[in-house]
């Protein structure tokens, strides 16, 4: 369980050399968020920083872009929002580019990975930013604008939280990628090379965060001020047990039964929206309208994972609820630490949820609504099959309604920040791009990049694809695929690594669904600080070639960072996976072993059967008839010898 709770955020920063001015905004009130949940995954908070306030006016002259068509990012998003605690996406910084996945958060607004300096970061999923392997990486030298290090070298950035996770570091201008399934052009960006990490920063499996918040460092302010995107991004999480989403940064078509809602910046520096009324049955709760508008007002924040709500509201909506579950048993929650509200008898299909949970309704300022189901303020009992738990909690004393992920679970959420509103549309986010009208095939790759899928090898004006192209199929049938090998950089060094080699090729075939006989180390180069290893999955014996679909499944596990090895391994990634068309060349041994050991059986039994039919046949003629001593025996003329 991990609970950000924040009392205090200092955000310190600067634009990119040649770029517009950034204000330091001063210290700030805070959001505290005091309870979460123990599903047995990871509850997340993210912070909500709290900037200086401004005007209208502030945000409109640079937002309205020229009437012209503009690309958009469409980039796909991974995890499990209650398992992991979060969502992240994938983006490559560098020439060439390097890979993170980043958690995608509207309430921060710094892009951040680790760096290769840092001496105190965790082992995320990722290896470490490079700056030197980067041929375009450029340091943000110290201007007036920003917090210069100690050498008044190079502006810095740093956040504290009071439960004493923090994270500081540098901040570089480099080339941003969004991957294949992006119309945008690779940018230059400001980002946040850490040096320093703690607390739950620091024990996270994801690389670092993508801050999608309002502020000059955010990506999608940076790409807005460069006109190459439309001043909007869109959200859509996967549902119960799915994961997953999409995202796109820049404009889309919105559906004509999206439902808005006005968000004022000048209210808040978050993403407020307005809400007026929760229902429940189709009964409204017995609330003043103003209780959702206490402090921050009713915050929409991507990177936090359950909803709060201010002690009076929750009261109600618990209450509302508890009146409709008469035919629900109360049972205690997956951690006796927590005092979760949860129940059993729903049964495990989620599908049919609404017939045991009432649908729940938010009602806006402008009188439009969106229907919750059940999986917007459920989630699922960890211990105990066919029950499920409120996801929806008090926020302590603190006045703010903070809405987090679970109640936008399967809901795409576009943030249209140039017309300062936010709509909401029910949909399967594992089916956007169907559901949209829009193609889901990524643009094809240009030839030569289709034999090397490496991230460190590609230029960076070529997106690195998510998924790799399959190998087109012969004309007589599936292509013959006899090898596959990538590569695996650790962030371990061999000495330590050495003795647990065969237990890592263990993990390797649990992950990629292979047998341990097919995975097989090719070779390794031990270096200072990491290990990196040539691995090669060979067929099945006695077949000779892999077939496509498993081929397919074993490349798709690699490029989409579907293989999950305990934390002692360290940091590692994927690169360089190759189809080798011909079969390796085996001995005559290994390609006739089989046949030979059932000749040599069937050799045994065949020698066995007749060894015991010989020993019952000598057994049978050795028997002979013994007469008594005394019995007469009839002579026998001899026969005369012939000559």
């Amino acid at each position: 369980m991990m609970a950000w709770a924040f009392t205090y955020a200092i955000l310190c920063s600067a634009a990119a050399a040649a770029a517009a001015s950034v204000s330091i905004p001063p210290y700030g009130d805070s959001i505290t968020f005091v309870n979460s949940s123990s599903n047995g995954g990871t509850a997340m908070f993210l912070p909500l920083f709290f900037n200086q306030q401004r005007t209208k006016e502030e945000f409109h002259p640079r937002r309205h872009l020229h009437n012209r068509p503009t690309p958009s990012a469409r980039m796909p998003l991974h995890d499990d929002l209650l398992l992991n605690g979060y969502y992240t996406t994938r983006l490559w910084i560098g020439t060439p580019p390097q890979r993170f996945a980043l958690i995608v958060d509207t309430g921060s607004t710094v892009t951040y990975v680790p760096c290769s300096t840092c001496e105190q970061c965790g082992k995320h999923q990722d290896p470490k930013f490079q700056p030197d392997l980067s041929s375009t990486y450029q340091p943000v030298k110290c201007n007036i604008d920003c917090s210069c290090d100690n050498e008044r070298e190079q502006c810095i950035y740093e956040r504290q939280y009071a439960e004493m996770s923090s994270s500081s570091g540098v901040l570089g201008e480099d080339i941003v990628s969004f991957g294949n399934q992006s119309e945008l052009e690779p940018q230059r960006a400001v980002f946040g090379c850490e040096n320093m990490e703690t607390g739950d920063l620091y024990s996270q499996h994801a690389d670092g965060i993508m801050g999608l918040g309002r502020g000059d460092l955010s990506i999608v302010d940076q790409l807005v001020d460069k006109s190459v995107i439309s001043d909007s991004f869109s959200l859509c999480y996967g549902g119960m047990d799915v994961g997953g989403g999409a995202m796109v940064l820049g404009g889309i078509a919105t559906p004509d039964d999206m439902v808005f809602t006005h968000s004022d910046p000048a209210r808040s520096p978050y993403y407020n929206i307005d809400l007026k009324e929760i229902h429940v049955a189709g009964k409204m709760l017995p609330l003043n309208p103003k209780v959702f508008d206490g402090k921050h007002g009713t915050v929409l924040d991507s990177g936090t994972t359950y909803a709060y709500l201010p002690e009076q509201a929750f009261g109600a909506f618990k209450e509302a609820i508890f009146k409709e579950l008469n035919s629900l048993k109360r049972i205690q929650g997956p951690d006796p630490n927590y005092n979760d509200l949860c129940f059993s008898g729903a049964g495990s299909d989620t599908s049919q949820l609404s017939n045991a949970f009432p649908s729940v309704e938010m009602v806006f300022g402008n009188g439009q609504k969106i229907l919750l189901s059940p999986e917007n303020y459920l989630f699922r009992h960890s211990k105990v099959r066919g029950s499920y738990c409120l996801g929806i909690f008090q926020n302590g004393k603190d006045p703010t309604t903070l809405l987090g992920g679970i109640v936008v679970r399967n809901t795409l959420v576009t943030y249209d920040r140039e017309h300062e509103k936010i709509g909401f549309w029910k949909t399967n986010c594992s089916q956007l791009w169907e559901r949209l009208h829009l193609s889901p095939a990524p643009p094809p790759l240009p030839s030569g990049t289709d034999k090397d899928n490496s991230t460190l090898d590609i230029s960076p004006v070529l997106a690195p694809s998510e998924s790799p192209p399959a190998p087109a199929p012969k004309s007589s049938g599936e292509a013959k695929i006899g090898l596959i090998t990538f590569f695996m950089l650790l962030n371990v060094t061999y000495p330590e690594l050495k003795p647990h080699m065969s237990e890592l090729a263990l993990f390797m075939a649990k992950e990629l669904d292979v047998n341990s006989s097919q995975v097989r180390l090719m070779n390794f180069t031990s270096r200072e600080n990491d290990t990196l290893i040539k691995w090669a999955i060979f067929p099945e014996e006695p077949a000779d070639y892999i077939s496509n679909a498993t081929a397919m499944d074993i490349v798709s596990r690699l490029s989409e960072n579907r293989v999950h090895l305990p934390d002692s391994f360290g940091s590692y990634k994927f690169f360089g996976w190759n189809m080798g068309p011909t079969p390796p060349q085996r001995t005559w041994w290994r390609q006739h072993y089989l046949a030979v050991i059932i000749a040599f059986v069937l050799m045994m039994v065949i020698g066995l059967l007749a060894s015991g039919a010989w020993y019952i046949w000598r057994r049978d003629k050795s028997l002979v008839s013994y007469k008594p001593v005394d019995s007469v025996v009839a002579e026998q003329e001899l026969q005369p010898l012939q000559n």
